[in-house]
This record gives C-alpha cells, sequence and structure tokens, in this order.
C-alpha cells in the first residue's frame, strides 16, 4: 500500500483539465528521491517541514516524502495573510519550506517574517529539480511512517496546530489509520478515480489523496472549485469517487436546468461529503438528483473520532451524520461534563483508549479539548444529540451560538433555511448586539443575481424563515453584503464577520 507497489506507467494524478499527470512511477521515484534529500539535510524522524502549494501533482510527491522518512508535513494554507502563513511555519518548528512558482510572492514574505527555514525549495525555479536530481532514489532499508501536522483554519483566533503522535512502522508494511478505514468504508481500489475539488493543503483533499495513491487509484485535482467545471471533470475523467462540502452542493443545485443536465455522471459510485452539516433540503435534492451515492462523515482535523452514514440510511434518519465506530465512541454532556440522556443537546465528545492530539505548543487548548474528569475524552467543539439508535445530529458549533434574552439560538437552523431561497447566493446567520435581548439574530445574505437587496427583500427573507422555524430562531434584521468570508473549503468565517458589529 504505497506507490512503488503499482504499475509504474499507472497514471496517479492528473489535473482536471488534462494538462500535468504524475505516473506511479514518478511519484515512487520522485518522493524517495526528495526523502533522501531531506535525509541528506539533517532532517530525522520528527522533524518538521512545510508546504506552501497550490493544487499542483507534485504535492503528493512532497506528501509522501514526508509518509515514507517519519517527518511531520505541515499543508499551509496559502488563502491566508503572509503573517499568518509565518506563524504557521515559525510554529511547527520547520526545518524546511517547499513553494510551488504561483506563490513565490507569498513565499517570499513568509521566510521574511518567519526568518528561515534553512533549506528553501522552489518547485517552479530549478531548486526543487536540481535536489532531486542530485538525490538517490534508492529505497533505503527502512522508511518509517510519517504523517501531516496541519493547523486548523483560524476562524476563530490563530491557528491551532493538530500534532498525532507519529506512526509506528515501515510505509511498505502498514498502512495508515485512514487507508484502512476508507479503503473498507468506500471500497477505494485500483480502479478508482477520486476528484478532489478542494484545496490539497486542507486536511480530507490530502488525506483522501493519500489513501487513493496508497491503494493504486487515480487522483483528478482541480485547481479551483466550480460547480459546472466539477461536472465536466466527472464526465471526462469517468469519476467513480468524489468528496465534496455542502457549499458545492448548493451552488451546482443553484445551476441552470441544462448546465446541470448536459454532463453525463453516471460513472460515479460514491459522493463523499464532510466538512459542515449538509441541509437536509439541500442533501434530499442531491439524492435526487444524483440517486444513492452520497456518502457522509462526521470528523475533524484533529482526527478524534468518526461517523459515518450511508446514503440508505440518511434517507430514515434525514439530518444525521450517522453513528460512531472505528476511533471512539460518542458521548454527549453539558458544559460541566456531565453525560447527557439521549435526545438532549450538549457538547460531542469521542472516548478514545488515549489522548489522539495536542494542540502544538499550546497544552492550554489541549486542556480546553479534553473532557473535564476523562482526558481521553476529547471534543471540537461541536454541539448535538444522539436519539434512540445511537445517530448523532449536529445542532451548530459551541462558538458560534447566540444567547438571545437567555435563550441559546443555533443559527445553522435559520442558515439551513435560507440557503436555498432563489434570491440568497450565500448567507450567515450572527448574534449581534442589542440592548433589550443581549444579542440579537441577524442574517448577513449575499444576494443572487438579479436579485435587488433592500427592505423589501429583507421582510421576504425573515418572512421565509418564521414560517418554517420557531420565531425566536428566525433573524430579527437583515444585512446584504456583496461577499461572505468563507475558506477556501467552505467554512463560513464567522469571527471576521461578527467584527463588523461587535466593537
Amino acid at each position: 500500500m504505497y506507490p512503488g507497489a503499482y504499475d509504474p506507467a499507472r497514471t496517479a494524478v492528473v489535473t482536471a483539465d488534462g494538462t500535468r499527470t504524475l505516473t506511479y512511477g514518478q511519484l515512487e521515484e520522485r518522493s524517495l528521491r526528495l526523502a533522501d534529500h531531506l535525509r541528506a539535510a539533517g532532517l530525522r524522524r520528527g522533524d518538521h517541514f512545510a508546504l506552501l502549494c497550490d493544487n499542483d501533482p507534485r504535492a503528493l510527491e512532497v506528501y509522501w516524502a514526508a509518509l515514507r522518512s517519519g517527518l511531520y508535513l505541515t499543508a499551509v494554507n496559502h488563502h491566508i495573510t503572509a503573517d499568518e502563513a509565518a506563524y504557521i511555519v515559525r510554529d511547527c518548528g520547520a526545518k524546511a519550506l517547499i513553494v510551488s512558482g504561483s506563490l513565490t510572492e507569498l513565499g517570499t514574505a513568509v521566510l521574511e517574517l518567519a526568518g528561515g527555514p534553512p533549506i528553501v525549495l522552489g518547485l517552479d525555479d530549478g531548486t526543487y529539480e536540481k535536489a532531486l536530481e542530485a538525490a538517490s532514489a534508492e529505497p533505503p532499508a527502512h522508511q518509517p511512517r510519517g504523517t501531516d501536522m496541519l493547523y486548523s483554519s483560524g476562524t476563530t483566533g490563530r491557528p491551532k496546530g493538530i500534532k498525532p503522535a507519529l506512526p509506528e512502522g515501515d510505509v511498505r508494511e502498514e498502512p495508515s489509520t485512514y487507508t484502512l478505514i476508507f479503503q473498507a468504508m468506500y471500497g477505494f481500489g485500483e480502479d478508482t478515480v477520486y476528484l478532489s475539488p478542494a484545496p490539497i493543503y486542507h486536511a480530507a483533499p490530502l488525506r483522501f489523496c493519500g489513501v487513493v495513491t496508497a491503494l493504486g487509484g487515480t487522483v483528478v485535482l482541480m485547481d479551483a472549485f466550480d460547480a459546472e467545471g466539477a461536472l465536466a471533470a466527472v464526465e471526462r475523467h469517468r469519476v467513480t469517487h468524489s468528496q465534496w462540502v455542502p457549499t458545492m452542493f448548493v451552488r451546482m443545485l443553484k445551476l441552470p436546468a441544462p448546465a446541470r443536465e448536459r454532463h453525463d455522471l453516471s460513472s460515479m459510485k460514491t459522493a463523499i461529503h464532510a466538512a459542515a452539516p449538509c441541509p437536509v433540503e439541500v442533501k434530499r435534492r442531491m439524492l435526487e438528483w444524483w440517486g444513492p451515492v452520497l456518502y457522509e462523515y462526521y470528523s475533524s482535523t484533529e482526527g478524534n473520532g468518526i461517523t459515518f452514514i450511508s446514503p440508505e440510511e440518511w434517507l430514515r434518519k434525514p439530518g444525521s451524520v450517522g453513528r460512531d465506530g472505528f476511533l471512539g465512541g460518542l458521548r454527549i454532556c453539558d458544559d460541566a461534563g456531565g453525560q447527557l440522556p439521549v435526545g438532549e443537546t450538549g457538547i460531542v465528545y469521542f472516548e478514545r483508549d488515549d489522548v489522539p492530539f495536542r494542540y502544538h505548543n499550546d497544552e492550554g487548548r489541549t486542556r480546553e479539548a479534553q473532557h473535564p474528569e476523562h482526558p481521553n475524552w476529547t471534543t471540537t467543539g461541536d454541539i448535538g444529540h444522539v436519539d434512540e439508535d445511537g445517530y448523532l445530529f449536529l445542532t451548530d458549533r459551541r462558538a458560534f451560538m447566540i444567547i438571545s434574552g437567555g435563550v441559546n439560538v443555533y443559527p445553522q437552523e435559520a442558515e439551513d433555511c435560507l440557503v436555498l431561497h432563489p434570491a440568497v447566493a450565500d448567507v450567515a446567520v450572527i448574534g449581534v448586539p442589542d440592548a433589550e435581548m443581549g444579542e440579537a439574530v441577524k442574517a448577513v445574505v449575499q444576494p443572487a443575481d438579479g436579485a435587488a437587496a433592500g427592505p423589501e427583500l429583507e421582510r421576504e427573507l425573515v418572512e421565509f424563515v418564521r414560517e418554517r422555524i420557531a420565531h425566536y430562531k428566525a433573524p430579527r434584521s437583515v444585512d446584504f453584503a456583496d461577499s461572505l468570508p468563507r475558506t477556501p473549503t467552505g467554512k463560513l468565517a464567522k469571527s471576521r464577520l461578527r467584527k463588523a458589529y461587535w466593537p
């Protein structure tokens, strides 16, 4: 379960437009050479290096170099500021940085702000290729398994480095936990053609691409998500597996009917989605369009637990993200840590035999993520409940909860109502200061093309929500914006949005 186990001529990675490819022979040889170069430069098991790269097939060479040399790889979000990126490079203790040509300006700023690291390779300035040419492609006797150390999106403050324990064993003999889980769940194998429309620096795209190339499949990388372009890529490459976030579904559903219908999607066997709870009506419409191929999981970059739900299960339990298993049992607790009974809403914890992660250089945040009495119960701050059959239903993130007149309001409910309104292109619901209630519920809406923002549309949207959920959960007012702050993986950056309203 590593690149060298497969036909060297087989395509490992291809861009959606077909202009750039990486064979398994190239992936094996070039990742071995990079691992040798880093080893010769003094990096040893447990050391860190960083990658600042767009969706370039060579990112998988870098990833596999880490996996086969016992190193931690930190893929850096290139949509954040230079100061934030430099903080990550500095905080992870990177001894090397690899930068793609399209990000040279950002990479230069990061190096200046971070004061290093000492080893810098440019994917497109010749330094990366020269390093590989001078290195050995001879497989060493032992190839200790490495892993990634990724950072949270930073939507609620400074990004947090999520440091898992370094895996044991040889990469050629010991498949990763993700490979074992997702191969069994989704049937990945040599016949898999996997479409990755999201940025590869994010946990799910990076790790799934690693799983696919561990199992001999083909990764199709999009430069960036485009609703119709994604459908065209499925048809062109006869994609069998894919991964999405709910905002991508919404954008595809809002395409004109001819654009949705002109592409042959019959090759698709498994469309995986995660990252955020999918509104029930959005998923229902996607199932009507694509058929029973939508498989959802709930997890996090921290990897502290996971739930799964099949299309058939979801139709019986609409809105659920599935049941526990594989990585640990679900526990729903109140703010004091007391376990709550079936049906009651509280903080979602996963119970493990070990403590699965630590926040790098931040033991305070690590302790905050742990249950007050059981350190091996950890949470990422999500709120939800389980039903009598053990299915988890997420309510929202604890950090996004609005307290209005002493009542807890979870904005996800109102957002789920508004997201499919024809006049809404994007929406966020937040709490804003209110002299009487403490916080008032407000919607911030990006109008759809052709929709006229103003008092009339505001009244229409407020009534639209009030007809569907309890009035106290509905927005009392609506502001309009040209766009909303989202991470490239589709998550709302609500902390940035709230700054405009909270002094």
